[in-house]
């Protein structure tokens, strides 16, 4: 059953670059990975019960971090989150409320005007949406943002190949189950 959730990789046309990047991304077009990530996937779907979205959404994106083997920062970032939000919840139920930390206006047009003198404003605040979009990245150099970036969507073209894999393979389930009856 695992074998029909792993589609065949998508051939690569990566342009030529240094050796670590291009076996990088490779990695996630692996059939093998597509396995890996497809057992994994459906262990922890069992696991959730089918219920709530967001525990279908954090088992598909723990499974994730998993297959990556925490090798990478978005992956050791997702599987801290796991383990964090269990003790946010005790501390919530705890403590009530958690009082977060605003920056005033006046912080945020100081920072404004720092990051447009420390290059072009435009790139700058990009690469700060992309930080904030890859999990644990927020803080990493341009160079290393792009390639985990890079490393992170790769890995996550091949969770929406192999997630609807699983919902055709379901769907063609429940057809014959109708057909049937």
């Amino acid at each position: 059953m695992i074998n029909s959730f792993s589609s065949s990789p998508p051939s690569s046309s990566s342009s030529s670059g240094s050796n670590n990047k291009p076996q990088q991304a490779s990695k996630w077009r692996s059939g093998t990975q597509h396995k890996i990530y497809g057992r994994r996937l459906l262990d922890a779907l069992r696991a959730t019960g089918g219920g709530q979205p967001r525990a279908v959404k954090a088992a598909a994106d723990s499974a994730l971090a998993l297959t990556a083997r925490g090798q990478t920062r978005w992956s050791r970032a997702i599987l801290l989150a796991g383990a964090a939000c269990s003790r946010r919840r005790v501390l919530v139920k705890a403590g009530g409320k958690i009082r977060r930390r605003h920056r005033r206006p006046q912080q945020q047009q100081a920072m404004a005007s720092k990051s447009k003198a420390a290059g072009d404003g435009k790139v700058q605040e990009r690469l700060r949406v992309l930080g904030r979009l890859v999990p644990g990245c927020r803080k990493l150099t341009a160079p290393d943002l792009l390639e985990e970036a890079a490393d992170y969507v790769a890995a996550l073209q091949m969770q929406v190949n192999t997630m609807r894999a699983l919902a055709d393979a379901l769907a063609a389930a429940q057809l014959s189950d109708a057909n049937a009856d």
